[in-house]
């Protein structure tokens, strides 16, 4: 090759390789590494699964969570994901509150092990990645320690199928009155969760911290840079002394600092909302409250 069409060549090459980085760094700066969701059973717009979650990704949703054991048709599920392009990222236990892992009867904790047990395989074949538990509830039957004790016993159990299917357990903070304190001492509540997770000592397990949740008891944001790695989800929702759980956006989380605490944690997944469903229309305003809240983004 010639001198002169040499350099051409490679100012022109050098100018092509500047441009597609530029543009892929362009692209990279406008997409959020936090994918938005919501719950299917918020929504009511549609029976048709393959319609609504058609719907869904026109919206501008990236993904769904569901119900499991039970809940929504999964092969339905899993078609309708298919056809829209919108992709089942997980489900939610749905017998965690009625039979419990950490229940006396050590024939309720076996049967709570099978609910687990059917999420962790209907989650894997919707193409999710978790299943969100509730793994205890501390009562006047079972005090804090035996909740520790016996969800864990009972979630160890499931890893070797969690593992094999590669499912994450997640553990959701509720008011269940079990790893946090009602009082509000936030470090204490972080060490908690924290201990929690770490005792079970798996990669398969960490925290679906909800946001929302945590708001009654204390910052979350502290949360966040708290509990740092162990946050493999995220629900979304608002919660204010006033008005209860309310509309994103609407309740006294302070969102600035939540983004804040994202960012320093380099949070990087799922966030799902967690609210009052209902019509397109109600679900388009969820997605518009998360990005405007959530990400920070103008709406």
């Amino acid at each position: 090759m010639q001198s002169t069409n040499r350099r051409k060549f490679l100012q022109t090459s050098t100018f092509a390789a500047l441009s597609a980085a530029s543009f892929l760094k362009a692209q990279d700066a406008s997409t959020s590494p936090i994918k938005l969701a919501l719950k299917y059973n918020m929504v009511s717009f549609d029976a048709d699964l393959s319609k609504s979650f058609a719907i869904l990704k026109e919206i501008g949703y990236d993904g769904v969570e569901l119900d499991a054991p039970g809940g929504q048709n999964k092969i339905e599920a899993l078609a309708a994901s298919k056809s829209s392009g919108l992709p089942i990222h997980g489900v939610v236990d749905s017998i965690h509150w009625s039979t419990r892992l950490s229940d006396p009867e050590e024939t309720v904790r076996e049967k709570a092990l099978e609910g687990l047990l059917t999420a962790i395989r209907e989650s894997h074949s919707v193409g999710g990645t978790s299943v969100l538990l509730v793994p205890a509830v501390v009562d006047d039957k079972t005090t804090h320690d035996q909740a520790w004790e016996r969800s864990i016993a009972q979630i160890r159990k499931a890893l070797p199928l969690a593992k094999e299917l590669n499912i994450q357990i997640l553990i959701e903070n509720v008011w269940n009155q079990f790893l946090y304190d009602p009082k509000g001492n936030n470090e204490q509540d972080a060490k908690l969760l924290c201990d929690y997770i770490d005792e079970i000592n798996s990669p398969l397990m960490g925290s679906y911290f909800d946001i929302g949740n945590h708001q009654k008891f204390g910052k979350p944001a502290e949360w966040i840079t708290q509990l740092g790695k162990r946050i493999v989800k995220l629900d979304v929702k608002d919660w204010g002394i006033k008005g209860g759980f309310g509309k994103i956006g609407e309740g006294d989380v302070n969102w600035a600092d939540v983004r804040a605490a994202l960012k320093q944690i380099n949070y990087r997944g799922w966030a799902t909302a967690e609210v009052a469903g209902g019509s397109r229309e109600v679900c388009a305003e969820i997605l518009a409250q998360m990005k405007k809240h959530l990400l920070g983004q103008s709406v």
